[in-house]
């Protein structure tokens, strides 16, 4: 178990303080907004060349000026192949680190033209997509990272591979929502595995609880709030950047962290999801060669 000296308060800035990014070269996906925008701006600080993957290419060139640096902006939207593939092909040179922080939470039905549930769509496919494109790009950098912001939404549900887009099932926004979390810290385990030997490694997370657009689907007057749970956006952002630039990470991957530090596997969660660890089934190797293959297959068919 890796533990830092981090924690639950610890900021982006803190994390990054003392490491030297210079000739870095960084995507941070959904950096518009939220998390995005506090994780770009500590990479960033530390001299990254940080690029901002982002619908809104408005927004994003707001955030770049704000941040400042060598900060650039470029439109992606991960529901949409041609835009990952137009993307990947428009990037030349390595890449040392991949945030694959972009996401929906607890979104209304809503599918892609391929017949995707949305979710799982956009916090999962897209991002493979994504990351398998862009794996030569990585593979030049020699040590490269990548870093996947999922969620304790993980716990909700794992992936139903014989129903992911609720073709059978009715549809739950929370369900969809937690397999779509269960996917990416599944994709981090098969990532690291396929990919150690072109030295890419890749972790996922749990930022926190912390207000942004990601709960702009939720009634917020339905849900009690414990204040003493909920983070800055820099310290949400805290443990993506700590993944990105931490030497204690270095080889590490295929590990799930929250709070700046590696989470202990669980079995259970009780009556309600727990805000620390990791589900077994998320952290599975055969459930993540699965998950691997499965979206293997489903690219192929789009």
């Amino acid at each position: 178990m890796i533990e830092t000296g981090f924690g639950f308060s610890s900021t982006a800035a803190e994390v990054a303080e003392g490491v030297d990014l210079t000739g870095k070269r960084v995507i941070v996906t959904g950096a518009a907004s939220g998390i995005g925008v506090e994780t770009a701006r500590a990479l960033a600080g530390r001299g990254a060349e940080v690029t901002l993957a982002v619908r809104n290419t408005e927004a994003g060139e707001r955030t770049a000026r704000d941040i400042g640096g060598n900060v650039h902006v470029t439109r992606l939207d991960l529901t949409d192949l041609a835009s990952v593939e137009a993307f990947v092909s428009a990037w030349n040179g390595p890449l040392h680190v991949l945030v694959a922080n972009a996401g929906v939470m607890a979104t209304p039905e809503q599918y892609t033209e391929q017949g995707w549930e949305w979710q799982f769509a956009t916090n999962h496919l897209g991002h493979f997509a994504l990351a398998n494109g862009l794996h030569p790009a990585l593979r030049a950098a020699g040590g490269a990272r990548i870093v996947v912001v999922s969620s304790t939404g993980h716990m909700i549900s794992p992936v139903i591979f014989d129903d992911v887009n609720y073709a059978f099932r009715t549809y739950d926004p929370w369900s969809a929502y937690g397999q779509s979390k269960t996917a990416n810290v599944l994709f981090a385990v098969e990532a690291t595995r396929r990919w150690a030997d072109d030295g890419i490694t890749a972790n996922a997370l749990m930022p926190g609880a912390i207000f942004t657009n990601l709960s702009r689907h939720l009634d917020m007057t339905t849900h009690e709030v414990d204040l003493t749970t909920i983070k800055t956006a820099e310290q949400g952002a805290a443990t993506s950047v700590l993944l990105a630039t931490s030497p204690l990470l270095e080889g590490i991957g295929g590990r799930y962290f929250d709070d700046c530090n590696e989470a202990p596997v669980v079995d259970g969660r009780g009556e309600a999801p727990p805000l620390h660890g990791v589900a077994r089934y998320a952290v599975d190797q055969d459930n993540a060669a699965r998950l691997w293959t499965y979206s293997e297959t489903l690219l192929a068919k789009a």
